[in-house]
């Protein structure tokens, strides 16, 4: 029996232009200002700050014809720290794989 050479196909970089802006569905806390304008903050269950998500779970702040962030100089911290291609990123976009094929 003959073995068939098995390799293995990398995930593409993320990238700017691969971005599905997975993490503009998940909850960011305000924790610090910076200048985020008034009409995408929200108030959460317990009384803190939060960026206002729409209906459709996405970030009031996104742009859905290029998904990119509206704000992006003024965004959170959080959103700040969020490192494209990170660790967290990559289980986020694992998440909602589905979506995108």
């Amino acid at each position: 029996m003959t073995n068939i050479p098995h390799t293995q196909i990398p995930e593409p970089a993320v990238t700017c232009s691969t971005c599905a802006a997975c993490c503009c569905q998940l909850e960011v806390m305000l924790i610090t200002d910076t200048g985020v304008p008034d009409r995408y903050i929200d108030t959460d269950d317990w009384g803190g700050e939060v960026m206002l998500r729409l209906d459709d779970g996405w970030c009031a702040a996104l742009d859905r014809d290029t998904m990119m962030c509206t704000i992006y100089e003024k965004r959170p911290l959080i959103c700040r720290e969020f490192e494209m291609g990170a660790p967290e990123c990559l289980e986020e976009r694992q998440g909602i794989a589905t979506v995108y094929r």
